[in-house]
């Protein structure tokens, strides 16, 4: 990835999450008592989003309103300390401050707080930051940044890409921007206010999907918006893009096991704004948007910022379940041109227990096992193939010739393998015992092969 010049334009917010352990109820209430509370700060809405481009190695400017109370001080320290320059413009009200009260990863109360104040005036810094930007993403939290006539003027005039994630008590896009990014209920109520022909009615018109009214909104806002594309944020079923042609494209989003989804709208903005600004057409970039959006998600959201790179290394499938007391399990092999053998063998590894870990061979290590002709489908397109699955919840692809050093590091409840050894102890069986784990054998589905495949279609061809 090169490292480009970005800016983020709108309203920064400060996010406070006290964590606490929840054991017991109130005597008088059928509420929670949360005991050794941990306050755990962060940036916040446009800051959230400058944080995590900073983390991901880009020259972030931030051109925010910064009020002159203790939040705005903490705010700033907090932006600081992610590698962000703030330009920052006068606000005369208070620093918005929201606080989740949360317990074993869900969130029971926020509590909300900030004045608004008048905004300005525009400085020569924020002008300059904008027009020389690489890209611009305008995150738009409805405080009042993105209504600046100054601002506006300088958004509208941007060459480089301009992605605007709008907010339902902010400002419209203004005209040309590249692309919008509203969510489904956004995009909703956007388009509501939009005059539109009356729908066709009769006795034999059916309620519309779900698909066909956000397609008809995206093209709505296209032509209201004068923007290039919209990209309707559909959540876990992924994005609907539109340029207000009558078929859109859809773009799917990975299967992830999260509860905390908070941030996801602003790693979504962040992704497809530096694909944008690195070269990549529109539908490329959603497409990046959407699998980094996911793991953002997957690996703990906005809860884990700070902890570690939240879509790189946070908590995952297979610590939480860990963490619940649930058991792992692991499988491994080559998977080479998956067949019905392998996905009853996945099915039942998977019912062992509470989450299943594919530990899949490298090209190289299958080419060393299996010889020059294979493997016939490529690594990264064989465990996009399993993590498809629904029995499967995540990939590790390791190089060696056997799975020893990947179920050492990952230290599964249970690993199971496919196969006939009856009467014979496991390979790996004697590794699983160092931390009381337990190899098991699956059969086979008897006559599914790859080997089988291979020569039926040659004999065929």
């Amino acid at each position: 990835m090169t490292p480009q010049r970005l800016v983020v334009v709108g309203d920064s917010l400060l996010d406070i999450d006290l964590i606490g352990r929840a054991g017991r109820l109130m005597p008088d209430a059928p509420a929670p008592v949360l005991d050794e509370l941990e306050e755990r700060p962060r940036p916040g809405g446009a800051g959230l989003a400058a944080a995590l481009l900073a983390a991901d190695g880009h020259d972030v400017t931030l051109v925010t309103a910064v009020a002159g109370d203790e939040g705005s001080g903490r705010l700033t320290a907090l932006l600081e300390q992610a590698g962000v320059r703030v330009v920052a413009l006068h606000h005369s009200g208070s620093t918005p401050i929201k606080r989740r009260v949360r317990a074993a990863a869900q969130s029971l109360l926020r509590l909300d707080e900030g004045r608004p104040g008048v905004i300005g005036p525009v400085t020569h810094a924020a002008l300059e930051a904008i027009a020389e930007a690489d890209g611009v993403l305008v995150a738009d939290y409805g405080n009042g940044v993105t209504s600046v006539p100054e601002l506006r003027d300088a958004l509208g005039a941007v060459r480089a890409p301009v992605v605007w994630d709008p907010h339902p008590r902010g400002a419209e896009p203004v005209e040309g921007v590249r692309l919008v990014t509203p969510n489904r209920d956004e995009a909703t109520g956007f388009a509501a206010g939009v005059a539109r022909a009356p729908e066709p009615t009769g006795p034999s018109r059916r309620p519309r999907t779900e698909l066909a009214v956000a397609s008809e909104q995206a093209a709505t806002l296209v032509e209201h918006w004068q923007a290039h594309a919209v990209c309707v944020t559909l959540g876990a079923k992924g994005a609907l893009l539109s340029r207000g042609e009558p078929s859109p494209s859809i773009i799917p989003a990975p299967v992830v096991d999260a509860v905390d989804t908070c941030g996801a709208g602003d790693r979504f903005a962040t992704a497809v704004l530096a694909a944008m600004a690195g070269g990549a057409v529109t539908l490329e970039a959603v497409h990046q948007a959407v699998t980094a959006a996911a793991a953002f998600v997957a690996a703990g959201g906005a809860a884990a910022y700070g902890l570690a790179r939240p879509d790189a290394g946070g908590p995952g499938v297979v610590e939480r379940v860990r963490a619940a007391g649930g058991t792992v399990v692991a499988t491994g092999g080559c998977f080479d041109l998956v067949h019905a053998g392998h996905i009853a063998t996945l099915e039942a590894a998977r019912a062992l227990g509470d989450c299943l870990v594919v530990c899949l061979n490298s090209d190289d290590s299958v080419r060393r096992l299996k010889g020059s002709a294979r493997p016939l489908v490529t690594q990264d397109d064989r465990a996009r193939v399993l993590a498809a699955l629904e029995c499967v919840d995540e990939v590790v692809v390791f190089d060696e010739d056997t799975p020893v050093e990947a179920i050492r590091e990952l230290r599964p409840d249970v690993w199971a393998k496919g196969g006939d050894y009856a009467g014979a102890e496991l390979p790996e069986a004697a590794l699983l015992r160092e931390w009381g784990g337990q190899a098991v054998v699956l059969p086979y589905l008897s006559g599914r092969s790859t080997t089988r495949l291979v020569e039926s279609a040659r004999t065929q061809a």
